[in-house]
């Protein structure tokens, strides 16, 4: 691992523990309740895309909770922008990670496949 990618990861790590702390800093209760999976700079750390636990939210919640948070993001880059000090902070672009839901479909599917097989001997 280069040295700048090991700068990313440490300012991903950064950047995941500050956005938790200014969404549980924020008047709107509903946004103390979500959790931050992961978050994913581009190399030039000018954006970073944070993505968010899906699980127990219907599609209707996701898109509340989407625009909430692009209303919010000004808020949160100020908070990241405040507490390290930094002269700038990356654009935030807020997801539902899907790659979560697809994995345990497939975890599903091959403990479907696994025993289906012990049936059949």
């Amino acid at each position: 691992m280069t040295e700048a990618q090991i700068k990313l990861k440490r300012t991903e790590a950064v950047l995941l523990e500050l956005i938790s702390k200014a969404l549980g800093t924020m008047n709107d209760k509903r946004l103390h309740d979500l959790s931050i999976i992961e978050v994913v700079c581009s190399r030039g750390k000018s954006d970073a895309k944070v993505y968010i636990n899906p699980n127990e939210f219907k599609e209707q919640e996701k898109r509340d909770y989407l625009k909430l948070l692009r209303n919010a993001r000004p808020i949160i880059e100020t908070y990241c922008l405040k507490d390290q000090g930094w002269y700038r902070c990356p654009k935030f672009t807020f997801e539902f990670d899907e790659q979560f839901a697809k994995s345990q479909k497939l975890d599903d599917l091959f403990k479907q496949i696994a025993k289906d097989k012990k049936e059949e001997e």
